[in-house]
């Protein structure tokens, strides 16, 4: 079994001379509140950010933004669902998901999910919704067009995200059992478990199409990458607490948000993928979206405040905003 540890100590020996160089270029600033996962239309140029108690809109054309286009119920994802002009938000607290007019916040329908709806991921080749049911381990699909639930897949454990490859797979992270169930989107079954080796509490996970591998961001620090056939290829070295990552297939980069030390990690999307860059951000800012039309990324973030005694963290009032990470291509 190959296993290889990459780290920054590798970064003089890669031919990343093409690579971008990625910065803060800005914020958009948000009310009081927790937040969740994200997601860009790349079509109509607008984010979405889960927020709790609703979901914050941007418009990346005009930079206006609503603090709540449509309130939710504890909400943790806000996906924007290709080519519909829609989100699909997850209500966490009341075991159901809302596909949304991603313009006018208008809820089109509400639909019944299993317990505790978090993630939300887009497959292309059957065109439907997967929602990730921790509370019950299961993966409720749903069907945008109908509007309305079509199967329930039974998984088992704390789902987290899934990555489509876009021709009927769907890689989804088992967070409490440190491993990634592979799902047939067409049949709607578990067909393959994936262990982790090295991983505590996996959560982002990207599909990357040329070298066809899953990369899986860690609780403890590492990237995980996985062959098509679930082989070990490499553990790669990151920070602690990511809570998403995102693939740019243009530029062929992997970006991984590291919560506790507010960095974003940059990864080459090769066979074996390296750190090409460490971008500082902000602590907190654990989870991202990507806008494949820009390569530009977003991530959520407050300034928190220490913890009480038995408690969590909490975010210092005025002080939530949304990180503009642009890349900064080189010259050729």
């Amino acid at each position: 079994m190959l296993k290889i540890i990459a780290s920054l100590a590798v970064l003089a020996a890669i031919p990343a001379a093409s690579a971008p160089r990625y910065s803060v270029v800005g914020q958009y600033r948000g009310a009081d509140g927790g937040w969740d996962l994200l997601s860009v239309d790349p079509n109509t140029h607008r984010l979405y950010v889960a927020r709790g108690d609703g979901v914050m809109a941007v418009d990346l054309d005009t930079d206006e933004s609503v603090d709540s286009l449509v309130p939710a119920q504890r909400a943790h994802s806000a996906l924007a669902m290709p080519n519909t002009g829609e989100i699909l938000v997850t209500n966490g607290a009341a075991d159901t998901a809302m596909i949304v007019d991603g313009a006018t916040g208008a809820i089109r329908a509400t639909i019944p999910t299993g317990k505790r709806p978090d993630g939300a991921a887009w497959d292309p080749a059957t065109n439907t919704v997967w929602v990730m049911n921790p509370g019950d381990g299961s993966i409720t699909v749903v069907d945008p067009v109908s509007a309305r639930a079509i199967a329930t897949v039974p998984v088992g454990g704390s789902l987290e995200f899934g990555a489509a490859d876009g021709k009927g797979k769907l890689y989804v992270t088992v967070e409490d059992k440190n491993q990634v169930a592979v799902i047939d989107t067409v049949r709607r079954t578990v067909i393959a478990r994936y262990p982790l080796a090295g991983c505590d509490g996996p959560t982002g996970i990207v599909y990357l199409p040329g070298p066809r591998e899953t990369v899986s961001a860690c609780g403890n620090g590492v990237a995980d990458v996985l062959g098509a056939d679930g082989h070990a290829v490499a553990s790669i070295a990151i920070g602690p607490h990511p809570d998403g990552a995102a693939y740019d297939p243009r530029r062929k980069l992997i970006l991984i948000p590291s919560g506790s030390e507010g960095m974003l990690y940059v990864l080459s999307a090769t066979d074996v993928p390296v750190v090409i860059q460490k971008v500082p951000t902000a602590k907190s800012a654990r989870t991202i979206a990507l806008d494949t039309s820009t390569g530009r990324a977003y991530l959520p973030a407050a300034d928190m405040l220490p913890p009480e005694p038995g408690q969590r963290p909490q975010a210092k009032p005025g002080t939530f905003r949304v990180l503009i990470v642009a890349p900064r291509e080189r010259q050729r």
